[in-house]
């Protein structure tokens, strides 16, 4: 078991690693056939460098964190983060995602996930999601303390919850659980909630070389997500924290590589940018996420052609290019979690993803119907006037990360943080006003049941 750092560690700006999960995926033309076997999908990272803890809470009043005023901001709470990138005026207008459902998909389970949202919630004074259903449909193992995977899972759990309702507090959160983090049975959940209809977005925090994962699955997978577009749900997941590569197979070393299921020209990638803001949140500037502890996800895929929509924006003509947008995920302007009662830093693409889910939540309530698949809309955005206005467009640094080379931040589209973070009023105004892929609104929450 990892040990508690201490919090004058934290607050001399040396707060760390949630960096948890990492994504992208899908194989294309594979025919989506019974899928047989597949490797595991991993986080971004080692599960035990995921979580740095700071705190063992013994009430839910937020104890003194100097972190989330100092200036510039060394951690983000859900106010300073909806101020930096525009959420709260939504919010004040009564945006918050009502009417709507963030389906999250992880593995494992975490046993405390009802009382962390709680403390969560309390902090921040932020009510209690609508509704919020924890599924198992193919069941889950009992969670073991002693196991690496479930820790790590269990902490991701935490993660995506509270920072996708800390974005959208209005919108109902149901998370379906996996019983392994094998990309199988993460495939498998994912079809599950699509399938059965049970939200209007998802969000994937999690992912593995594009070709660790076997075709028959990517085929699967490539089909439940045309199946999502179809019922008009957004789908998101992020893009990795080991910059343009990916574990290999056997994960002896890193390999060049983009990262499934954010590949998948139906998801949008989320990568990762270091942040700066002042103690009250205002934004200050921004540049692509690269440090020791990870950078953003990017490059190019080997299973997907380049997708109409990115035509305009990137020169290689033959490869789907990911990250699509980004967030902050640097571990030194990271978030504050609550895992198992305890207190924590987090940070990595695993926090943007459910983040970015929370926006289209909003969008979904503005517009009055689901938006589906946002690629194609987002890219028009762009290539508008109003790009300035609703994205901030990041410029530089980079993402060559333990020895792989990758690739440079530059105007507009890059393989590093994509069109940029997100300025969220002006986005999703526009997107409520135009509409995303389809007007499609088969209703949140749908079946539940069985097969």
């Amino acid at each position: 078991m990892r040990s508690i750092l201490s919090l004058a560690r934290v607050f001399a700006g040396r707060a760390g690693a949630l960096v948890l999960a990492a994504a992208l995926l899908v194989a294309g033309v594979a025919p989506a056939s019974f899928v047989t076997a597949g490797h595991a999908m991993t986080p971004a990272v080692d599960s035990e460098s995921q979580f740095e803890f700071i705190s063992d809470f013994q009430s839910d009043a937020l104890p003194p964190l100097p972190c989330l005023h100092s200036t510039p901001i060394a951690c983000f709470g859900a106010d300073t983060i909806r101020a930096a990138y525009a959420i709260q005026p939504l919010l004040d207008r009564g945006i918050t995602g009502a009417g709507r459902t963030i389906v999250i998909i992880d593995a494992f389970q975490n046993p405390s996930i009802d009382s962390d949202l709680a403390r969560f919630n309390s902090f921040w004074n932020i009510p209690a999601p609508p509704s919020f259903t924890v599924l198992k449909p193919y069941g889950v193992p009992d969670f073991d303390p002693t196991n690496p995977k479930h820790l790590g899972w269990s902490q991701e759990i935490s993660i995506d919850v509270e920072w996708a309702h800390a974005i959208a507090p209005g919108a109902a959160i149901v998370l379906v659980e996996a019983k392994s983090e094998a990309d199988v049975d993460l495939v498998d959940a994912t079809s599950y909630a699509i399938r059965h209809n049970l939200g209007d977005v998802i969000t994937l925090s999690f992912g593995e070389a594009e070709n660790c994962a076997a075709p028959d699955v990517l085929g699967k997978q490539h089909a439940a997500f045309n199946a999502a577009s179809a019922r008009g749900i957004t789908v998101f997941a992020s893009s990795g924290d080991k910059g343009a590569a990916r574990q290999s197979c056997d994960g002896s070393s890193l390999v060049l590589s983009a990262s499934t299921p954010a590949s998948d020209p139906k998801v949008t990638g989320v990568g990762g940018t270091h942040l700066l803001a002042d103690g009250t949140g205002a934004f200050q500037s921004e540049t692509a996420w690269n440090t020791a502890s990870g950078a953003s996800g990017g490059g190019f895929s080997t299973r997907y052609n380049r997708p109409s929509y990115q035509a305009p924006f990137q020169p290689n003509k033959k490869a789907r290019g990911v990250p699509d947008v980004a967030y902050n995920a640097d571990g030194s302007t990271g978030y504050l979690a609550v895992w198992n009662g305890r207190g924590g830093l987090v940070h990595g693409t695993s926090a943007g993803a459910p983040q970015w889910a929370g926006i289209a939540a909003l969008a979904d309530q503005a517009a009055g119907h689901r938006l589906g698949a946002l690629n194609q809309r987002l890219y028009q955005i762009a290539k508008g006037d109003a790009y300035g206005s609703a994205f901030h467009d990041i410029t530089a640094g980079d993402n060559t990360f333990g020895g792989i080379s990758g690739y440079p931040a530059g105007p507009g589209w890059d393989p590093v943080t994509g069109l940029g973070s997100p300025h969220v009023t002006t986005l999703v105004g526009l997107l409520a006003i135009d509409g995303g892929e389809g007007e499609h609104d088969g209703g949140s929450g749908g079946d539940a049941g069985g097969e």
